[in-house]
């Protein structure tokens, strides 16, 4: 290979604005879909195999005809695209300590990914969010690194079964799976006081004790590649940390694959971003950064290795060590043998095998975290047949909000035509007797409740869609109206509170008010599974992954800390029985 060609590979650039012949003519290794990134808007699985497919088409038009890998963030489902199954984000899935099904899941989104003609996700998101202030705490599975590592097991749906500990050898087997990406390396839920791309400030302990032991369980499951953190560790940015990417990532645990930069995170090592990129490349280059999500300005970044190598800057030795890290992953997907996408799976986006599983996650998803108040009975499972119930709050009819962030758009979308999916609401309707009169309204005033008798009410609200440092919030309370439909409707009628937020957030005020509180987290598109839980078709069985706080000013508090007071403990989840167990019991 010329060195152009070497740097070529190393280099991932946006779909957008990019052409066939930029591929071919630069050699390019990668190509990737942003947040939101698409054909064209409302583009169906066809338009995504044939986009992908003609710039694969490209890079095999090259001298060397070296497929390109084409990647996406498929981080609850294959959530850029419009229709595909959209499953509870990971801090929901921690809840449900179910591997089985986070490996289920991971198989499910595989084959929508390959469905689209893509063979790379850049999941799983295997952070060990210690703070919820961070706005990507709804990507990460637990407080508790054990969680974590028990959820890689979503690698092996992702990727296949491994048959023994494959020690960093990147592993994927066959066309229907896709490589995946543990991110992000490393310490990326620990910065101070949740603050997005920040600095991880950890001892030894904390940093091989709480955030690394995902990374080890991600290399025995052969995990294809790693993706740098924006944060830094101790002040060093972890794009530019040689001793944490070469010197104990590759050198010491042995990991074959190839590590890829964030989204213009090289960009990042100084401040401002970019004012220095000749030493932004230098820098995470020599760190041992393989492959550069640059994603826009491509020249640069060539232009710019290739200075660096003619300078002895960077050493050939480096540059080849990164390649041929690329090379193995392509030669270990069988990208070389299958480069085309396959329209034979086309049908399998947002199919219904794949919608009951995220049924499924959803109702595993779920903690009942009150239900009934102090001497009174329970509350859940509600009653189907009540002669007339309210269904009220800014989240009850909105499947963008039940989604949250990555969803079709990087920051998530509101409303209801957007995807395909079940709403709260619609669910509801589904689930109830037809007898039963569900009145619906998104913030009622107090004099609504006057000229109705109701039964009972479901509030729904929390927090609307947000991605990264959108998502930073140093107060973490409940969005206007939410707070005021809580207060109005549970002062007037029995309330059943179910809350949908990314991360616990402030209830302490409004608790006592509530019969029931039920946190929902971000359950994706199948409302039903909510339904089929609040009316006791399932029982709850969901235990927290995540403390609790009464309020932020206890923030950063995890299980083990000293002080620990929260509202409601990691762990915490009360539990009911399904109603046929019930009466079938009641009958003996």
């Amino acid at each position: 290979m010329t060195l152009e060609e070497k740097v070529g590979q190393m280099a991932q650039l946006e779909r957008e604005n990019l052409t066939a012949d930029i591929v071919s003519k630069y050699f390019i290794g990668s190509i990737l879909s942003g947040g939101g990134s698409a054909p064209r808007k409302n583009a169906n699985v066809k338009d995504w195999v044939d986009m992908v497919n003609n710039f694969q088409q490209a890079a095999l038009a090259s001298r060397l005809g070296i497929p390109m890998i084409y990647g996406i963030d498929a981080v609850h489902g294959h959530n850029n695209v419009v229709n595909a199954t959209i499953f509870p984000h990971n801090v929901g899935l921690g809840v449900t300590r179910d591997p089985l099904l986070v490996k289920k899941i991971g198989a499910a989104t595989a084959l929508e990914v390959r469905a689209t003609g893509i063979p790379y996700a850049f999941a799983p998101c295997i952070a060990v969010c210690r703070d919820p202030r961070w706005g990507r705490c709804y990507e990460s599975y637990s407080e508790d690194h054990a969680i974590v590592q028990e959820m890689t097991q979503i690698i092996e749906g992702l990727q296949g079964d491994v048959k023994k500990d494959m020690k960093g050898m990147p592993y994927v087997n066959g066309k229907t799976k896709v490589a995946g990406c543990a991110k992000h390396y490393v310490g990326d839920g620990g910065t101070v006081r949740g603050i997005n791309e920040n600095n991880t400030i950890v001892d030894q302990g904390g940093l091989f004790g709480i955030h690394m032991p995902a990374y080890l369980s991600s290399l025995k499951k052969g995990v294809a590649t790693i993706m740098a953190s924006y944060s830094s560790i101790n002040g060093v940015k972890m794009h530019a940390n040689r001793d944490l990417l070469t010197g104990f990532l590759k050198d010491i645990l042995g990991f074959k694959g190839f590590i890829i930069s964030d989204w213009q995170g090289i960009d990042r090592i100084t401040y401002p971003p970019h004012s220095n990129y000749t030493y932004s490349i230098q820098a995470s280059i020599l760190a041992g950064v393989d492959m550069v999500m640059i994603p826009y300005n491509y020249t640069k970044f060539i232009n710019g290795v290739l200075v660096l190598v003619k300078k002895n800057v960077i050493p050939v030795n480096r540059i080849d060590d990164a390649v041929a890290r690329i090379l193995r992953v392509k030669f270990a997907m069988g990208l070389f043998e299958n480069p085309l996408g396959d329209y034979s799976l086309v049908d399998q986006v947002g199919c219904k095998k794949h919608r009951e599983l995220a049924r499924e996650a959803v109702r595993k998803s779920l903690v009942l975290l009150k239900n009934g108040k102090p001497g009174k009975p329970p509350v859940l499972p509600l009653p189907k047949n009540a002669n007339k119930i309210l269904v009220a709050g800014t989240h009850a009819h909105n499947l963008g909000y039940q989604c949250g962030g990555w969803t079709v758009q990087w920051q998530g979308v509101s409303g209801n035509n957007w995807t395909a999916g079940t709403t709260i609401l619609n669910a509801i309707k589904a689930t109830v007797d037809k007898s039963t009169k569900v009145t619906y309204r998104k913030a009622p005033g107090q004099n609504f409740f006057m000229k109705n008798n109701f039964d009972y009410a479901i509030v729904m609200v929390g927090e609307v869609p947000y991605a990264e440092t959108r998502g930073d919030s140093q107060n973490l309370t409940i969005p206007h109206p939410g707070p005021k439909t809580i207060q109005n409707v549970c002062k007037s009628i029995k309330c059943v509170v179910v809350l949908i937020s990314g991360r616990p957030v402030v209830i302490e005020p409004y608790l006592s008010a509530m019969d029931a509180l039920v946190a929902a987290w971000l359950p994706g598109s199948e409302g039903q599974g909510v339904a089929d839980v609040l009316f006791g078709d399932y029982g709850f069985t969901g235990k927290l992954a995540r403390t609790w706080f009464k309020r932020v000013d206890q923030l950063p508090m995890n299980y083990g800390d000293p002080n620990y007071d929260p509202s409601f403990p990691f762990g915490f989840g009360l539990e009911t029985k399904p109603i046929k167990e019930q009466s079938t019991r009641h009958e003996l």
